[in-house]
């Protein structure tokens, strides 16, 4: 069997190439990020890849264009989780030293010694699902970021607001404030403008009662009056916006593909569109998993274990070491289930009363499950 162990950076990446038995075939050697690099990559490898493992390390998109590449030319390679490689090291060598020419070496080794299997080559749908569903995390990400930025302008201009509304960063105080961006135009403006604002943006939740209790509480707030800061909240507001209505075009896309792949998951009460899609890019397929403990290993949810001697240590927190997009998929769906559904709400409630916490409840209705 040959192992062929590749480390991947951004520009170049290196292999190294030997025998199972441990006779060198090519020793480590760089070759560029680019088509004559992988030519060159190519060219040391045997036509056939019956006999020939290829192992490399898991470095988000750095990585893609190489696996691609290698699944195209036949290769099936290994996908190593960097904490696996980090570990293999110090178990070889007690002296602190790491290069990348050293880690390939390693992952040829580990090539050897690990039953990790084959990447598994994704299908166009799930593919794209990966895609998506990881943008909008980061969309998401920033939204938020944007909805924190809210909350802080408005405790500068308009401190007494948030004891008036629901939220800060619901559509109908956004859009009062986007119409009156500081307290002194709230307090100065026209009564039925206002309640128009309020009431149109809340499905007419809102009305002029409303108008009144925000404009009274403006007229006698302790906020500053900047031209700056109302500038930044008009800005900031039309930022959420803006973001608001690319998550919704990036949601429709997601949910067009669920509605061709037509999975299963979809049935599940409390399981819709985003969570199934999320879960369906990240597993990719289910029966790469032997049991739920695996399942639950890649996403980070198996709890942790410390023992020495007759010490048991208890209350050992959950991994956190697989998929952190998997990872959040799975305890929302465990919490949406359980509110739907009463074998998951009592087994809830048992694993409650014996004084567990919430998330470590969650993680035994993935089990449950």
């Amino acid at each position: 069997m040959i192992l062929v162990g590749i480390d991947v950076a951004k520009d170049k990446h290196d292999c190294y190439i030997c025998h199972s038995n441990g006779a060198v075939i090519k020793d480590s050697f760089s070759f560029d990020n680019n088509r004559g690099g992988f030519d060159l990559l190519l060219s040391f490898l045997p036509d056939s890849s019956d006999n020939v493992k290829v192992g490399l390390e898991a470095t988000g998109h750095y990585s893609l264009n190489l696996i691609n590449f290698l699944v195209e030319n036949g290769f099936n390679p290994v996908i190593f989780n960097p904490l696996q490689i980090n570990l293999f090291r110090k178990a070889h060598t007690l002296r602190k030293t790491k290069t990348d020419k050293i880690d390939a070496k390693l992952i040829a080794l580990m090539l050897s010694a690990s039953d990790a299997k084959p990447h598994l080559g994704l299908s166009y749908h799930i593919l794209e699902l990966k895609s998506l569903t990881r943008y909008r995390f980061r969309l998401k990400e920033q939204l938020s970021k944007l909805k924190v930025s809210i909350s802080r302008i408005v405790n500068i201009i308009f401190p007494e607001l948030e004891s008036c509304v629901y939220s800060i960063n619901q559509k109908s105080t956004l859009a009062m404030l986007k119409c009156f961006p500081s307290k002194k135009l709230i307090a100065y403006a026209h009564l039925t403008k206002l309640t128009n604002v309020l009431k149109s943006n809340s499905r007419g939740k809102y009305g002029k009662d409303k108008a009144i209790c925000i404009k009274t509480a403006a007229e006698n707030s302790i906020g500053s009056d900047s031209d700056a800061i109302s500038f930044e909240l008009i800005q900031t507001i039309d930022l959420i916006d803006f973001y608001s209505s690319k998550i919704k075009e990036l949601e429709d896309k997601i949910n067009m593909i669920m509605d061709k792949i037509q999975s299963p998951l979809m049935s599940i009460p409390g399981i819709s569109y985003t969570l199934a899609s999320i879960i369906l890019a990240e597993i990719v397929d289910i029966n790469r998993f032997d049991n739920d403990g695996q399942l639950l290993a890649f996403a980070g949810l198996d709890p942790g274990t410390h023992q020495s001697g007759k010490f048991v240590a208890t209350g050992v927190s959950m991994v956190k070491r697989g998929s952190p997009y998997l990872r959040w998929a799975l305890l929302n769906a465990a919490r949406l289930v359980a509110m739907r559904d009463e074998t998951f709400a009592l087994y809830y409630q048992k694993k409650k009363s014996e004084g567990k916490h919430h998330y470590v409840v969650l993680t035994h209705l993935n089990q449950l499950s």
